[in-house]
C-alpha cells in the first residue's frame, strides 16, 4: 500500500487517497480488525444478497444525473467521457431506496424498545473488549481533543458494533441511486441535495486516490468505516490517530477513535461538560398556554439555547449538576405508550446529534458508553 508521510503531507488533503487505499485492498465487512489487508477476502455470498435488488438503470443517460456531470466538469475540471462511463456502471440499489423510506404511520415511537437494540449484552461484552484494547489511544483522544472515551466507545458501538458491520454496499451505487432516486417523502429535495453532495465528495476521492470509484464500500447510505463517516467527513474531519502516516477508517480503530473525537470537538463538544440531566414537566397539560409554550420549547431545534430560569416555568430538574450557567434544550423522548421522558440536553448532547439527528439515537450513545464503562469496573 502506497503511504504518504503525515508529517509532510496534510492529513485532510490526502484523505480521499488513503481512505480509498485502504478500502479498495480491505472491500469486505470486518469481523474484526486483524483481517490480512494483502490476503484475498471473498464476499461473494456477502454481495450477491445486497446485489439482488441492484440494477443497471443507465444513469448517464439521466437528464439530471447529465447536469450532475456537466456540474463536476466545470467545478472540478473531471473529464466528461470518464464520467459517462463510470455512471454508465452503476447499479440502482432498490434496497436502499427501501430502508430509506419513513416508517409506517400510526406506531408510536418508542424510546425503550430503540434503546434495547443498541443497549444489550451483546455490544455491552463487545464494547468492554475494546474499550481494554483500546485504552492508550481512548485516552489519548480524550486528552487531545476533550471528548470523554465512554462517548467515543457508545458512538462507535452504535455505529458499527465496533467494527462488526461496516457495510458491503458499492458507494457509487448506494449515493447515486439515493442522490437521484432518493423516495417520494416530504424532505426528498433535501435529502436528494445531501446525497449529492456526498457523491461529489465520492468521486473526488476516488480521483485523489487514482482509484476506481467502485471499489469503495460501506453503508446502504454510503458511509464508511468503523466510525461510519460519509465521504465529505471523512475529507473534513479523518486524522491519522496512530501516526503511521495515513488516515484508515476501515482497519484502524485507532484511527476511527480519534477521528470520532475529532468531529464531536469540530461539532461543538465541549471538555467536562454533562450531556442530559432527566426533568419533569410542571405545565398545566389542560392549559392551553402551557401547552403552546412547551411545544415552541420542543421545537427550539437541534441546540442548546435556554438558561435554567427560562425553562423552570415548563420542566425542572432535581440534579445539582444542572448548573445556571449552562444553557439547556428540552428533548422528549417518546415511549410508545408508556409516559414520555423529557430531559434537559447540553450543548454536548446537541453535539451527539450532529453525528445523527436524532434525541434517541444520541441518548443511546450516551447509555452504551456508561454501561460500557461502569461493566469495566465490575
Amino acid at each position: 500500500m502506497l503511504k504518504l508521510s503525515a508529517s509532510t503531507h496534510s492529513p485532510t488533503k490526502y484523505i480521499g487517497l488513503i481512505t480509498a487505499l485502504t478500502i479498495a485492498l480491505t472491500s469486505a465487512p470486518y469481523a474484526a480488525a486483524t483481517v490480512k489487508k494483502s490476503s484475498p477476502v471473498t464476499t461473494k455470498k456477502t454481495a450477491s444478497k445486497q446485489e439482488e435488488s441492484a440494477e443497471f438503470a443507465h444513469f448517464a443517460q439521466w437528464k439530471e444525473v447529465a447536469d450532475f456531470i456537466d456540474q463536476m466538469v466545470v467545478r472540478h475540471g473531471f473529464d466528461k467521457a470518464e464520467l459517462i462511463a463510470t455512471f454508465d456502471q452503476v447499479r440502482y440499489v432498490e434496497s436502499a431506496i427501501q430502508l430509506m423510506k419513513p416508517a409506517p404511520a400510526g406506531k408510536p415511537k418508542n424510546w425503550k424498545a430503540y434503546r434495547a437494540r443498541f443497549v444489550d449484552a451483546y455490544r455491552i461484552n463487545a464494547g468492554i473488549a475494546f474499550w481494554d484494547k483500546y485504552t492508550d489511544a481512548l485516552n489519548r483522544a480524550e486528552n487531545q481533543y476533550g471528548v470523554p472515551a465512554e462517548i467515543i466507545v457508545g458512538l462507535i458501538g452504535v455505529e458499527t458494533v465496533f467494527g462488526k458491520n461496516t457495510g458491503n454496499f458499492r458507494v457509487m451505487d448506494a449515493l447515486t441511486t439515493l442522490a437521484f432516486a432518493y423516495p417520494d417523502t416530504p424532505t426528498r429535495a433535501t435529502r436528494m441535495e445531501f446525497f449529492r453532495g456526498e457523491l461529489e465528495n465520492m468521486l473526488l476521492m476516488a480521483r485523489e486516490s487514482r482509484l476506481d470509484p467502485f471499489q469503495f464500500k460501506g453503508s446502504y447510505a454510503g458511509a464508511i468505516g468503523w466510525s461510519q463517516f460519509m465521504p465529505s467527513s471523512i475529507r473534513k474531519f479523518a486524522v491519522d490517530f496512530d501516526g503511521d502516516g495515513q488516515i484508515d477508517l476501515l482497519a484502524s480503530p485507532t484511527d476511527a477513535i480519534g477521528s470520532v473525537a475529532h468531529y464531536l470537538s469540530m461539532h461543538g463538544w465541549k471538555k467536562n461538560l454533562p450531556t442530559a440531566f432527566p426533568a419533569t414537566l410542571v405545565i398545566n397539560p389542560d392549559n392551553e398556554q402551557d401547552v403552546s409554550k412547551l411545544s415552541s420549547i420542543l421545537g427550539q431545534g437541534l441546540r442548546a439555547n435556554y438558561k435554567l430560569d427560562e425553562l423552570r416555568p415548563v420542566a425542572t430538574t432535581a440534579s445539582p449538576d444542572a448548573t445556571d450557567n449552562l444553557l439547556y434544550g428540552l428533548i422528549n423522548l417518546q415511549n410508545g405508550n408508556d409516559p414520555t421522558e423529557y430531559w434537559l440536553a447540553t450543548e454536548n448532547f446537541f453535539a451527539i446529534t450532529q453525528y445523527n439527528r436524532s434525541y434517541f439515537y444520541a441518548m443511546s450513545v450516551i447509555d452504551l458508553g456508561k454501561v460500557i464503562a461502569a461493566a469495566r469496573t465490575k
